[in-house]
C-alpha cells in the first residue's frame, strides 16, 4: 500500500508536469515566432544559422506539446508502450535544445556578421521606398541609432536631397528633420551595435529560461520512469 501510495503522488505529480510541459511548449512556439519575425526583417531569408534557429525552436515547442498529450493518454490509460515512447520523445527533446543552445553560441558572431550584411543590404534599398523604409525607420527609432556601423553611412545611400539622413534618425523626430541636420540633433551611434548589445544583454533571460524548461523537462522524465516501472511490476495506479 505504501508503494501504491507514493505511486499515486509520483501520478498526480506527472500531471502536474504534463501541464508545465504544455506551458513550455506554448512559450517555445511564441519565442519561435517572435524571434523569425525579428530576424524576418533584417535577415535575409535562406538555410542559414540565424533563419534556421527559430524554426527549430518553433518545431521543437510543437513537438513538445505533442508529446505531453502522449503522456497524459499513457498515464490515464497506464499503458506501458505510451509512457515509453513519452520517455523516449522526451528525451530526444532534451538532446535536441541541447543541441539548439551550442549551436547558438557556436553561430553567435555568424547571426551578427549576417545582420551586419543584410542591415546594409537594406540600407541600398531604402530609395526605393518599399517596407524598407518602414522596417528600418521602426529600428532607427526604437534603439535610438542611425546607419549600420554610424550615421555616416548614410552617405553613400542616394538620399534625395543629398547629404540628408532618415528622419528616424533624429533625436526629436519631425518631418525633414533629416534634412541639414546638425550632428547633436541625431542619433550618431550604429544600430548593429547598439541591437547586439541588446541581444546581449538579454541572453542571461533567455538561457535562464531555457535551464527551468530543461529543469522541468528531466522531472518529467524521472515522474514519467517511475510510473513505466511501477506498470511494469504490475502495481495498480489510480
Amino acid at each position: 500500500m505504501a508503494v501504491e501510495g507514493g505511486m499515486k503522488c509520483v501520478k498526480l505529480l506527472h500531471y502536474i508536469f504534463l501541464l508545465a510541459f504544455c506551458a513550455c511548449a506554448v512559450g517555445l512556439i511564441a519565442v519561435g515566432i517572435g524571434a523569425q519575425y525579428v530576424l524576418s526583417q533584417t535577415i535575409s531569408q535562406g538555410a542559414t544559422p540565424g533563419s534556421v534557429l527559430p524554426v527549430v525552436i518553433i518545431a521543437v515547442g510543437a513537438f513538445l506539446f505533442l508529446v505531453a498529450i502522449v503522456g497524459c493518454c499513457g498515464a490515464c490509460k497506464e499503458n506501458y508502450c505510451l509512457m515509453i515512447t513519452f520517455v523516449i520523445f522526451l528525451s530526444l527533446i532534451v538532446l535536441v535544445e541541447v543541441a539548439a543552445a551550442i549551436a547558438a553560441y557556436v553561430f553567435r558572431n555568424k547571426v551578427m556578421s549576417e545582420f551586419n550584411k543584410d542591415f546594409q543590404q537594406q540600407m541600398k534599398n531604402y530609395p526605393k521606398q518599399n517596407q524598407t523604409v518602414f522596417i528600418l525607420d521602426r529600428l532607427q527609432k526604437k534603439f535610438r541609432c542611425c546607419g549600420a556601423a554610424n550615421y555616416t553611412d548614410w552617405e553613400t545611400i542616394p538620399l534625395e536631397p543629398k547629404g540628408r539622413v532618415p528622419d528616424s534618425c533624429c533625436i526629436n523626430v519631425t518631418q525633414n528633420c533629416g534634412i541639414n541636420f546638425k550632428v547633436n540633433e541625431i542619433h550618431t551611434e550604429g544600430c548593429v551595435e547598439k541591437i547586439g548589445v541588446w541581444l546581449r544583454s538579454n541572453v542571461l533571460v533567455v538561457a535562464a529560461a531555457a535551464l527551468g524548461i530543461a529543469f522541468v523537462e528531466i522531472l518529467g522524465i524521472v515522474f514519467a520512469c517511475c510510473l513505466v516501472k511501477s506498470i511494469q511490476s504490475g502495481y495498480e495506479v489510480m
